[in-house]
């Protein structure tokens, strides 16, 4: 029960790193009437994943997983995947001249394309719509491998319906975590908003290596120690 809640609470740690809603998070602070937009993009993640996570959570319900205190991998599964992160973790952190020769060959690859037009999310938001917008937060908010990992072990901890709930939303604000810091500092200090997400982007992308390796070691940990666990 301890490593179930321990790998929830890391993995939520983990969702709050979205580049994706970083992204969006800056292109709304950009556009007009912000405060809209980014209270109709939480209202619509937040339908989303509550809903989504409720309905995976009564899969689980339904399926020997949690009756068997099973999940979806085997203890040998988990270990097997720790290592491979702990191994992971040990080549981003030893090789970073691979890894700045991949982000080159990148930038060069993208700078030889042709200019695309702009994805479509980005157009539903510049409409300034709160519909649009409320569209736009449910469909980027489907349940990535991180979501449904923590709804997984939510589930085998089988909980009340309360607590339930509030493990549920719980992950889901923590996804969220950095528009509803925006949405809030927004309301109170709009300029100093701005420079603070996009100091914060610049310094994610810097650090991005660094951060790579402190999740992957995390998650490595936590898999290994809860499988080896299991098998004793």
């Amino acid at each position: 029960m301890n490593s179930d809640i321990g790998i929830l609470l890391v993995s939520a740690l983990i969702a709050t790193l979205n580049p994706t809603l970083i992204a969006v998070t800056t292109l709304m602070l950009l556009l007009p009437h912000p405060k809209r937009l980014m209270l109709g993009y939480l209202l619509g993640a937040y339908a989303t994943s509550i809903v989504a996570g409720l309905m995976i959570i009564y899969l689980l319900h339904g399926t020997s997983l949690v009756g068997a205190s099973t999940h979806f991998l085997s203890p040998g599964g988990q270990i097997a995947i720790g290592v491979i992160a702990l191994v992971a973790a040990f080549r981003f952190a030893t090789r970073r001249d691979v890894v700045g020769k991949w982000r080159d060959r990148r930038r060069k690859g993208r700078a030889s394309e042709k200019p695309a037009g702009k994805p479509w999310h980005t157009r539903l938001l510049e409409k300034g719509s709160l519909p649009l917008t409320f569209v736009v937060g449910a469909v980027m908010s489907f349940p990535g491998l991180t979501y449904v990992n923590a709804l997984d072990h939510i589930a085998h901890l089988n909980p009340p319906i309360l607590p339930l709930l509030g493990l549920v939303a719980y992950f889901c604000v923590m996804q969220q975590l950095l528009l509803e810091g925006a949405l809030l500092t927004t309301a109170l200090a709009p300029d100093w908003t701005q420079h603070a997400i996009a100091a914060f982007k610049t310094w994610l992308t810097g650090h991005r290596r660094e951060i790579t390796v402190i999740v992957l070691v995390g998650i490595g940990l936590l898999l290994t120690g809860r499988g080896a666990f299991t098998v004793a």
